[in-house]
C-alpha cells in the first residue's frame, strides 16, 4: 500500500514551514559564528559586541533544539 502526502494539508504545511525555520536558523547560527570567529581575531575588538554575539549564537542554537524536537518528537520507550 502506496502513502501518499497530501501538500495542501495544514500538517503538512505547517512541518515544512518548521524546517524552513530551523534551515534559517542554523544559517543563522554558522554566519554567527564566522562574524565571532573574525571578530575575536583583531586585537582591538569590541568585548561587549562579542558577548552579545554569543549570546544571540546561544539564544538560536536553544531554538534550534527546540525546532528540531517539534519537528522530530521524543518516543517513550
Amino acid at each position: 500500500m502506496r502513502m501518499t502526502v497530501d501538500k495542501d494539508h495544514p500538517a503538512a504545511n505547517e512541518h515544512m514551514l518548521d524546517k524552513m525555520r530551523l534551515s534559517i536558523l542554523k544559517d543563522r547560527h554558522r554566519a554567527l559564528d564566522r562574524e565571532l570567529i573574525d571578530l575575536q581575531l583583531q586585537p582591538l575588538a569590541d568585548q561587549l559586541h562579542i558577548r552579545r554575539l554569543k549570546r544571540e549564537k546561544l539564544r538560536l542554537r536553544d531554538a534550534i533544539e527546540f525546532l528540531k524536537d517539534e519537528i522530530v518528537p521524543d518516543i517513550d520507550a
